[in-house]
């Protein structure tokens, strides 16, 4: 299970933080992304599709979208449950999830990002050994 990006959005589909882990995926398929998610409607939203190969993968949490992509022949269930773990943690740190709490503690969620996932594979994901 890989995933080559990570990326947090708000509900217009603007990049507020992201991380390549393995450079295969190109960074403007947050555009299609966008163009997929803002224009599919309620009773037609999918979290998992595939588009040109790449797979994209999403989860939406109060005013945020969650996101992995992966151009690699990846588990999306094992990616769908990091992406939810992601939330818990950040959640966990920040007491509550959304844009704000995002942009104002940037650093702390690049190293959070960086210490559950490394180079596509996702590692530790429970906060009380993250806070160690």
């Amino acid at each position: 299970m890989t995933a080559s990006a990570v990326f947090i959005l708000d509900m217009k589909g603007k990049v507020i933080i992201s991380r390549n882990y393995r450079g295969d995926v190109p960074m403007n398929c947050v555009e299609r992304f966008s163009g997929h998610v803002l224009e599919a409607e309620a009773n037609d939203e999918r979290p998992v599709w595939l588009e040109h190969g790449t797979t994209y993968i999403y989860i939406k949490y109060n005013n945020l979208y969650i996101m992995a992509v992966t151009q690699r022949n990846s588990n999306a269930a094992m990616i769908l449950l990091f992406l939810y773990r992601l939330v818990e943690v950040f959640k966990d740190y920040f007491k509550e999830l959304e844009e704000e709490s995002i942009r104002d503690n940037f650093v702390i969620t690049y190293e959070l990002m960086d210490e559950m996932m490394d180079f596509g594979y996702p590692q530790v994901s429970e906060p009380k050994i993250l806070r160690e």
